[in-house]
């Protein structure tokens, strides 16, 4: 059963901290996410050596991505019914033996259209940890205001697997071997999926349900504001994964490729550092105002990294970039409680989370044709056309992010919600 945290003091991290429960599922889960954030990275660095074309490279990690995008809501609506160990452990077997197939095949000089193939159930089958572990923070903290808090404290997480993750696959690939950061990913993945999943005191309750509530329950998608999220999402996936791509061209551009990580890892941690102090501060304004302010505030800056050719300029606005991703993020991932029922959040957390990998997909392959036929700072458009159509979107339909009563309670169904005037 839930566990609701209620508290007349200002929430903080170390309140979050003491809910009952939370370390079981907070240190394996950061063990099991780590590998995500070098997936992407790791085999943009292997299929760019053995292909010689960033944008080769960047369409391999492309397809990982939509597989992910694609297959990732229908795991966190499997976890919702079955529960999370259940989607899980075949999950990591599987991911395990996919990314050493697209290794094995990328070694061995294999075609193109096998790499793609190989990449498929590589993204179809990248465990939802960060949805999972945020489901769990839900069920523990229905109605509670730690919520934000908990919003805030997953991002940080999930950045600094972003700090840590890139700069360990390109320091394994660069160092020891090519394959070296997908040999590592694939390893911690499945050792930290497996303990992960052997935590199920913490997870949610799946499948006892009402039969009203069965018969009235659809995709989180049909959720208007899911979409909007989604949409808000890809902008934020286009700026990933056009960092990713295009700072890994222009330090090879500039004779630098060491620098790549630190570079990378400057933009992970103005996120990270961003992502706490959104934690501790205790907001007058509503997460839908948040998420449009900040959202405006990264379009602004994204705009300018093509503009920039040196090193300590480009690692001073990936920064000031970086320290804007996560108030969106997280003012996003707020909004999930109050938009969607208990029952579909963990996969609305996977649409969301999706839409990220989707955007980093798509941006990836752009970027990367941009950087093999303009140079380097020609991938950098990708973020600031990724953001701009996402803010377009955002600023259009921002009235559908309005919260909802049902959203909070899961036994009223996704189709019945009665608006909240809360901004």
């Amino acid at each position: 059963m839930a566990s609701t945290v209620a508290s007349d003091r200002r929430p903080g991290y170390g309140q979050l901290l003491r809910t009952p429960g939370a370390w079981t599922f907070l240190l394996p889960g950061f063990a099991a996410r780590q590998p995500f954030a070098m997936l992407t990275i790791g085999i943009v660095l292997l299929v760019q050596h053995t292909t010689g074309s960033y944008g080769s490279a960047g369409a391999v990690a492309a397809v990982t991505g939509v597989s992910m995008a694609l297959f990732a809501p229908q795991s966190g609506k499997l976890a919702d019914r079955f529960g999370q160990r259940a989607v899980l452990l075949p999950g990591v077997l599987v991911h395990t033996a996919s990314v050493a197939s697209l290794t094995a095949l990328a070694l061995a000089g294999a075609p193109l259209w096998v790499l793609f193939a190989a990449a498929v159930p590589t993204g179809a089958s990248v465990p939802q940890i960060g949805p999972m572990v945020r489901a769990r923070w839900a069920a523990r903290l229905q109605g509670s205001p730690l919520m934000q808090t908990a919003a805030a404290f997953e991002s940080v997480t999930d950045e600094f697997t972003f700090v840590v993750g890139p700069v360990l696959a390109t320091a394994l690939c660069t160092g020891v071997h090519p394959a070296a950061g997908l040999i590592a990913e694939a390893a911690l993945t499945l050792a930290g999926g497996l303990l992960f999943a052997a935590q199920r005191g913490t997870q949610p309750a799946h499948g006892h349900q009402s039969a009203e509530v069965r018969a009235e329950r659809t995709s989180a998608l049909s959720v208007p504001g899911v979409r909007v999220l989604a949409v808000a999402f890809l902008g934020i996936g286009a700026v990933f994964g056009g960092m990713q791509v295009s700072l890994t061209a222009f330090t090879e551009e500039i004779g630098q490729p060491g620098m790549n990580g630190v570079l990378y890892g400057l933009f992970a941690a103005g996120n990270m550092l961003a992502g706490v102090a959104v934690g501790a501060i205790a907001w007058k304004t509503g997460p839908r105002r948040r998420l449009v302010i900040g959202y405006t505030a990264l379009t602004v800056a994204a705009s300018l990294l093509w503009t920039v050719h040196s090193v300590a300029l480009l690692g001073a606005l990936g920064l000031i970039v970086g320290l804007f991703i996560a108030p969106a993020l997280i003012s996003g991932y707020t909004l999930v409680e109050s938009l969607v029922p208990a029952s579909a959040r963990t996969e609305a957390f996977t649409w969301l989370t999706g839409a990220v990998a989707l955007g980093q997909a798509a941006a990836v392959t752009a970027a990367g044709r941009l950087a093999d036929g303009y140079g380097a700072s020609a991938g950098f458009v990708v973020p600031l056309a990724g953001t701009a159509l996402a803010l377009a979107t955002l600023l259009a339909l921002r009235s559908r992010l309005a919260p909802t009563a049902g959203g909070r309670v899961a036994a009223r169904g996704i189709g019945h919600r009665v608006p909240v005037t809360v901004d």
